[in-house]
């Protein structure tokens, strides 16, 4: 019987299955299966997508109307903020004036006034200050930067696919001293999850991987069955897929079981060099919730309880992979 016919047969009534807890010295290695060179051709392939020069900056929940937003993205300092009818804009950091930080500026409308000389920057642009391409999908923001994509530009993102309804989503923000690519290479080996991360995942099994040549749209997406724990005994078994829209983000969508089109996006963005002169990379991860069940309707109202545990779970994972990730750059660099 097929793994996803399985899942298929699951009773609709609790999720839940019981499990007894593995030994870690009795559990099957991954290693032989974790081929470096696999891994090595799935992140080329991915690294050859197109971006459209587009890069999610913060949770669209973050950009208010009464105060500015202020990142960095590939060293270039920016500024976001939202007008009275709640659209975003997004453009240099810095006033044209003087160079004040517009994050530190008053929010007028669709106008920055800057808290240095009082210059009015519109929206609109002006001769020294014109404004960037910026999207808002209503769980992330993003903006187009030409200069540093250096790629076709489109009029917006390339985004994975996503629940019809994205109400119910948490999104986790953390910074690692690596770059993109390494970000993404760690999500395109699935074979450590249930290892470094045994807290959440049990009974991990790569259904299906790439190839290690002749990789395209149609073979690329890694496939696995993985329970996902919520206590020592008991979880709840899915089965997932992993692709890369672009080569910044791969999504996990659960496409069997309980919660079948839910996304975990994670979207890696470099924001420049630190004092150190390494790299940093944001990792932006959106976790997107859906389910059938009549009763996820009070997820919706329990959003302000759910928010927080979703995105502590995330962090916790994050901790341990960014770990992973300044180590696989780290390696890689030295290497040079």
């Amino acid at each position: 019987m097929s793994k996803r016919a399985e899942f298929g047969r699951r009773p609709k009534g609790n999720p839940l299955q019981r499990f007894s807890p593995e030994d870690r010295s009795r559990r099957q290695p991954t290693h032989r299966d974790a081929d470096p060179g696999l891994i090595a051709a799935a992140l080329r392939w991915s690294q050859q997508r197109p971006s459209g020069n587009w890069y999610a900056f913060a949770a669209s929940r973050d950009i208010g109307r009464d105060r500015p937003y202020g990142t960095t993205i590939g060293g270039v300092e920016l500024v976001a903020w939202r007008d009275e009818r709640n659209t975003l804009h997004v453009g240099p950091g810095a006033c044209p004036h003087l160079g004040a930080p517009l994050d530190d500026a008053e929010v007028d409308d669709a106008a920055l006034i800057c808290r240095w000389h009082g210059l009015r920057v519109e929206a609109t642009g002006f001769a020294r200050w014109r404004s960037l391409p910026g999207y808002d999908d209503g769980v992330l923001a993003w903006v187009r930067l030409d200069t540093i994509g250096q790629q076709t530009a489109t009029d917006a993102p390339i985004l994975g696919p996503r629940p019809n309804d994205t109400t119910v989503h948490a999104v986790t923000r953390l910074t690692g001293v690596c770059e993109p690519r390494d970000i993404i290479e760690n999500r395109l080996d699935p074979w450590h999850g249930s290892w470094l991360h045994p807290y959440s995942f049990t009974r991990l099994d790569v259904t299906q991987a790439p190839p290690r040549h002749d990789i395209t749209e149609e073979n690329h997406r890694f496939v696995l069955t993985v329970t996902f724990r919520v206590s020592r005994r008991l979880g709840i078994p899915v089965e997932a897929e992993f692709t890369c829209p672009d080569p910044r983000t791969i999504v996990m969508r659960i496409v069997a079981g309980e919660g079948t089109g839910s996304v975990v996006e994670t979207h890696a963005t470099p924001l420049g060099h630190g004092p150190d002169g390494r790299p940093r990379t944001a990792v932006i991860e959106a976790v997107i919730a859906n389910s059938e069940r009549p009763g996820f309707r009070y997820a919706r109202r329990a959003l302000p309880v759910l928010r927080p545990l979703m995105t502590r779970a995330a962090a916790r994972l994050w901790r341990d992979d960014l770990a992973y990730a300044e180590r696989r750059y780290q390696l890689r660099t030295r290497r040079r």
